[in-house]
């Protein structure tokens, strides 16, 4: 199995440096063979039940990182088909380097990411997220537009103070370890968690505390979020659905690997009421202003905010049901996120437009990627039979199970709040008449079908979970140390 690991990581980066080099055609090509083998590779380590380590120690997983590299890499293997079909290769010298830079950056984000949940330690974690928003910001701002450019600086700016504030935060763990297990050891996640009793409670409290402050700057956490909506909107369409399904989740796995220290170390309490605030802050904003949006993406962006607030409220509850729940979230929002984004790409490639005022008819122009934007804005809003129904009715499950139920039910009134604004875009720009003069017809064929992949992967995830993945989802909320 330690081969897997190397492989995960050795073919997306061999695909990015080679794309550098190939042709137009040939990137394309080789993107689409990486993406799909790594998300297989990926896969055949969601049966074991053991943790497996490679490299020496450097690279280890467990049910907890086989959850998130599963997410991150089916994004990357639908995403690489989006990008076939929406970066234009012409014959000019400009495109097809155009084309070898994109898919090269590409590759070699999924290849950060991928990197995060595969690394041992917490010290190596914070160098593959440092190295997500070095690429990222640069894939943000490919275009060379005004707009692209300032998106890139602002989210480089806000990341980089968030990303210091989370060395620190590992800096600090780093010292708590130190008072049991001496001046000089290895950060690795097997020497904390097996010490993490005998660790100075107010040194953890404060370390978990700077965690979710610095990495919640990347996960998109209230009110360090102000860098997402605007990298969202500038970035190529298959670059926001990788940030949004992808690198937000990756943050949030960095959060987890804190939290699972801090709660063998000073128990639940203090991490739940952390998590608790940032995640309905995070959910309250987010529903509040994706009711006056006005641009496309924009308004998926903040969709994106209101789900890690979901995420990090379902973590809160800290009942074994409900982590399940946030956990099988993380992949159901995975799937639900880049298809809409995909869609939306779709509709801005045919109206030539982000403003949702300028767009109508969606269904009637785009037969394909217009019913499945609306299915797609339907799975956002916990609609069954789409997994975001099945995870959210167990994060809500969870949460009733204990002392109080004003949470969940605080949950529940923004939620439907946020519904009520994805569904008037979906009613107002989707639903209605398609314009005069506007050519009814998909612009290939790529881009449909990544839809169609998401699409079933969020109704199998909602209808019945294979066994295997229901039982990977238990075994990480174990990991986690869940409480009743």
């Amino acid at each position: 199995m330690g081969a897997l690991l190397v492989a995960i990581l050795v073919v997306p980066l061999a695909t990015s440096l080679a794309c550098l080099k190939a042709s137009a055609r040939l990137a394309r090509a080789l993107s689409l063979t990486s993406g799909a083998a790594t998300f297989g590779l990926a896969v055949a380590l969601i049966p074991s039940h053991q943790i497996t380590t490679a490299l020496g120690g450097w690279l280890r997983v467990d049910a907890l990182s086989v959850v998130f590299l599963v997410a991150v890499t089916f994004l990357y293997a639908t995403t690489t088909i989006f990008a076939i079909g929406y970066v234009r290769t012409g014959s000019g010298p400009v495109e097809a380097r155009y084309s070898r830079r994109f898919f090269a950056g590409l590759n070699l984000f999924a290849w950060a990411m991928a990197m995060a949940p595969v690394v041992n330690g917490l010290a190596l974690l914070w160098v593959a997220v440092e190295v997500t928003t070095v690429v990222s910001a640069l894939l943000v701002a490919i275009d060379d537009t005004d707009g692209a450019a300032e998106a890139a600086w602002k989210y480089v700016l806000i990341a980089s103070m968030g990303l210091g504030i989370a060395l620190l935060a590992t800096v600090v763990m780093y010292y708590a370890g130190s008072t049991v297990l001496g001046g000089s050891y290895e950060l690795s996640y097997a020497n904390l968690l097996g010490a993490a009793t005998r660790f100075p409670p107010e040194i953890v409290r404060l370390s978990f505390g700077l965690a979710v402050l610095g990495f919640g700057s990347k996960m998109g956490l209230v009110p360090v979020h102000t860098w997402l909506p605007d990298a969202h909107s500038e970035a190529p369409t298959p670059i926001s659905a990788m940030l949004s399904g992808s690198l937000l989740t990756v943050s949030f796995y960095a959060i987890l690997r804190f939290y699972q220290v801090t709660v063998r170390a000073i128990g639940p309490d203090f991490p739940r009421a952390v998590l608790l605030v940032f995640g309905l802050a995070s959910l309250v904003l987010a529903a509040l202003y994706l009711a006056r949006q006005h641009d496309l993406k924009r308004l998926l962006a903040y969709s994106s905010v209101e789900h890690m607030g979901i995420l990090a409220v379902g973590m809160s509850f800290s009942a074994p049901i409900a982590i399940v729940g946030v956990l099988l979230h993380v992949l159901a929002h995975a799937a639900a996120k880049s298809t809409a984004f995909f869609g939306a790409g779709s509709v801005i490639r045919k109206f030539g437009t982000k403003e949702m005022s300028r767009i109508q008819g969606g269904i009637g122009a785009l037969p394909w990627s217009g019913p499945m934007l609306v299915l797609a804005v339907l799975a956002l809003s916990a609609m069954p039979p789409f997994g975001i129904f099945r995870s959210e009715f167990l994060i809500v499950e969870g949460g009733l199970a204990g002392s109080s139920t004003a949470v969940p039910a605080v949950l529940v009134v923004f939620v439907t709040l946020a519904f009520l604004g994805l569904s008037w875009f979906a009613t107002q720009t989707m639903l209605t008449p398609t314009p005069d003069g506007v050519v009814r017809g998909e612009e290939n064929a790529w881009m449909p079908v990544s839809m169609v992949m998401g699409l079933a992967v969020l109704v199998l995830l909602g209808v019945h979970p294979p066994p295997q993945l229901s039982s990977l989802l238990e075994r990480a909320a174990a990991e986690l140390g869940a409480h009743r």
